[in-house]
């Protein structure tokens, strides 16, 4: 029997089991997941998005996905890092109805513009129907998104450094704790090296705090101190959004990056699982379910939610390919919603192993990109390829603040993997050059025009 081979049915490893790994995926995603609300809360001074509402939304947003997408996607849907910007700059609004209003007056807007940003992405759905995949992916071949699936492990990757930084030796317990599960593990432990990693740099964390070591910077590596405080029940705090033009304008546009990203993400899922996701269930569902998702998070108080690398992470690391166990763990985050006791437990977790975790499953994002580009057979012996994977990768790691611009006085940030989607799909486009026809399993092979 080989025990590389990945394990597309669960059910076989038996119930207990498909638990345990669900419960791998939550924690793969919560750190980051609930990082977007803490930093929305800076934004709007204490009164921003509620971490029950997000892990509310982020649950029951990735049963709607995997609705949509005929329950064949393994993926996870968590809060989009891509809209702070937007958040950032609707909270910093002080002009017109905005004048006057209270920061938490002005969350509303910004969800609000989420809404319309999440319903762009059916239009985007309807094309493709329309035209076919085939020929959206003309625009979209491996020399394309292979680079962009990398620019999105890397660009992530400072924000593991700096998580790490925190407290270097948590962060290397955690990581050597999963690259030893990974390669020597036996049996269940194999395919939990995440979770392992999380459990004993957390146990380790208890002692060393209990010895009195301290962070970097001084604080304590844990702090129970919002536990205590919690209740161990409680509804989260939802609210209906609200609209207006300016803020619509400030949010919306992101969604050109995150559509992107979701083509991207998607790719990368099913180079990982090695099935053609793009095709069955369709780009189409996927884009609707992730798109829908958003919406409706952000029509009662959430996030934008978007599918998350770091579980893709988890499912390369794990071989486990089911997407039942997705579905337990997006019912583990609903779950939690509703406890803010056992949140605030697991929002104890130091950030530095949240950093050495994510040394592992922000580098594999990207490296699953670069297998993305060696399995398609893309050719870089020629200039044409070269040219348009070394502009993705400049503009998705090189515009590390994004690129605003102004429209009717208001600013509009397009974040760098927008950019570099942008850049890689027009280049392509225009280069003389075909090598990529989609759905055809031949190595590549340049036409007459290809330079």
């Amino acid at each position: 029997m080989n025990t590389n081979a990945p394990i597309k049915d669960a059910s076989v490893l038996g119930v207990p089991k498909m638990l345990i790994l669900g419960l791998q995926h939550l924690f793969a995603m919560f750190g980051a997941t609930i990082l977007v609300p803490i930093l929305v809360n800076n934004y709007f001074e204490g009164e921003g998005l509620s971490v029950q509402v997000t892990l509310f939304f982020a649950g029951l947003g990735t049963l709607f996905f995997h609705l949509c997408s005929k329950l064949k996607v393994p993926a996870f849907l968590g809060s989009s890092f891509a809209f702070l910007g937007g958040f950032h700059t609707v909270a910093n609004l002080h002009t017109g109805m905005f004048k006057n209003m209270s920061m938490g007056e002005k969350l509303p807007y910004a969800c609000g513009g989420i809404v319309v940003a999440g319903l762009l992405y059916l239009i985007l759905a309807l094309i493709i129907k329309l035209v076919g995949i085939k020929k959206v992916m003309k625009f979209l071949p491996p020399v394309v998104t292979g680079p962009i699936i990398i620019c999105i492990g890397l660009s992530l990757a400072p924000s593991a450094i700096t998580n790490a930084s925190q407290n270097w030796l948590l962060a290397i317990i955690a990581l050597g704790v999963v690259i030893v599960f990974n390669i020597w593990g036996k049996g269940m432990f194999r395919i939990l090296p995440i979770l392992m990693g999380v459990v004993i740099s957390y146990v380790c964390a208890i002692i060393f705090n209990a010895m009195g070591m301290t962070n970097a910077d001084g604080s304590a590596i844990l702090d129970f101190a919002l536990v205590k405080q919690a209740a161990w029940v409680g509804i989260p705090d939802f609210f209906f959004c609200k609209f207006n033009v300016q803020a619509i304008l400030v949010m919306a546009p992101i969604a050109i990056a995150t559509m992107m990203e979701h083509i991207g993400d998607m790719s990368a899922i099913s180079a990982t699982v090695g099935e053609d996701l793009v095709t069955d269930p369709g780009l189409h569902r996927t884009l609707i379910g992730d798109g829908l998702a958003s919406s409706i998070s952000a029509l009662f108080g959430g996030p934008a939610n978007t599918t998350y690398g770091e579980n893709t992470g988890v499912l390369e690391l794990s071989k486990v390919h089911d997407p039942k166990v997705i579905r337990i763990a997006a019912g583990y985050a609903i779950v939690l919603s509703f406890i803010p006791k056992m949140a605030d437990i697991i929002g104890t977790m130091p950030t530095a192993i949240v950093g050495g975790i994510s040394f592992m499953l922000y580098g594999m994002i990207s490296a699953i990109g670069i297998r993305n580009v060696v399995e398609n057979h893309v050719d870089f012996t020629h200039s044409r390829n070269l040219i348009i994977a070394a502009v993705i990768l400049v503009c998705g790691l090189g515009f590390s603040d994004g690129l605003t611009f102004t429209i009717n006085g208001t600013d509009i940030t397009l974040t760098s993997l927008a950019i570099a989607a942008i850049a890689g799909v027009v280049l392509n486009a225009i280069i003389p050059g075909r090598d990529y026809e989609y759905g055809n399993p031949e190595p590549y092979r340049f036409d007459k025009e290809g330079i």
